[in-house]
């Protein structure tokens, strides 16, 4: 079976980066951002974050590829040399990404060892250079994702030159993760959720800026959430609810694209992965894909229903997925409402 789908408009037409979900690593790969497309035709995706020595001196193709269906789709590029950033963006925007974002935000140890990540914030200048050699190799955006303070920088005055100072270098769009970044003592599982929420400090960002597109992420799990912070500012970006709950997502087109489309259901959702994952193995499994690499980021798709531990459980079996079947999916679906 030839895999298709049903290309939308792309979100440049109907409403931006209003919606996004966030780059991260080993969960937001190619995968799973084609079936969180089947969810929502308009909220931006990212890419897991790809360092820039990847692309340089790695196989670019393999870091790269990506499906014509994910669109819009950016690219989150890691590193700190301005040289290497700018033949990075130009690779990105090259391979077809409609955006290429500077990661300003990551804490962990390994990405504070090649000089990159939340750590650049403590140097402005430096992500300013690094900015304007993007924005002077490539025409897609470049925006910059940061946190709202490291270790134990307080202050807001520290965000807010931040921004000003790389805004110097012609960046317009900033995506606010609204906690500190402590860079020793604590892992990024707890830098995701240890310091204190400072949504204030996003909304004092875009008074102070008003012209800039001002997107915050960090905590935010339902659409009351979403609305309010939308009160506020430009955008907001999902992270862990979105992988743990991507069917959160189902009515996103609808309440902040104005798409008249009815959303898919969630059966629906699993019946268009089918020819996906099926055209995948075809191409891929001879050097090595295996079904579960593509259905591990399903397993949240029935979160909140009667049945989905059992969903969980049949898409977990290892027996099953070494037959690398993609009708598992609806075999799960089956055991769901059996066990409800």
């Amino acid at each position: 079976m030839q895999y298709t789908f049903e290309n939308q408009v792309h979100t440049e037409k109907m409403g931006g980066r209003r919606i996004s979900v966030a780059p991260m690593m080993d969960w937001t790969d190619r995968h799973c951002r084609v079936f969180h497309r089947h969810i929502s035709q308009h909220t931006w995706l990212y890419t897991e974050m790809v360092t820039t020595g990847a692309l340089v001196y790695g196989d670019v193709e393999r870091h790269l590829r990506f499906n014509e269906e994910e669109h819009p789709v950016a690219l989150q590029l890691g590193g700190s040399d301005p040289a290497d950033l700018a033949t990075s963006a130009r690779l990105g925007e090259k391979w077809g990404y409609d955006e290429i974002n500077l990661n300003c935000g990551c804490p962990s140890e390994r990405v504070q060892k090649g000089a990159f990540g939340a750590c650049l914030m403590a140097e402005p200048q430096l992500v300013a250079d690094c900015v304007k050699a993007m924005r002077d190799a490539v025409s897609i955006d470049v925006t910059v994702k940061h946190r709202i303070g490291i270790d134990d920088v307080q202050s807001y005055d520290f965000v807010r030159d931040f921004v000003g100072k790389v805004a110097d270098a012609g960046c317009t769009t900033f995506i606010v993760h609204a906690r500190n970044a402590i860079l020793k003592g604590l892992s990024p599982k707890e830098n995701r959720e240890i310091p204190p929420l400072k949504y204030d400090y996003a909304y004092q960002l875009k008074r102070d800026f008003p012209d800039f597109e001002i997107i915050i992420n960090g905590g935010i799990k339902t659409e009351a959430e979403i609305d309010e912070h939308l009160k506020h500012l430009d955008g907001v970006m999902l992270g862990r609810e979105a992988y743990h709950n991507p069917f959160v997502m189902a009515n996103f087109d609808q309440r902040y694209y104005g798409d008249s489309r009815a959303p898919k259901t969630r059966d629906q959702v699993l019946e268009a992965m089918i020819p996906y994952i099926q055209a995948q193995l075809a191409l891929y499994s001879p050097h090595g894909m295996k079904l579960n690499s593509l259905t591990r980021h399903m397993l949240g798709l029935m979160t909140g229903l009667p049945g989905a531990r059992a969903f969980r459980q049949t898409l977990s079996d290892s027996k099953k997925l070494a037959l690398g079947d993609a009708n598992l999916l609806l075999e799960a679906a089956a055991r769901l409402r059996i066990a409800a």
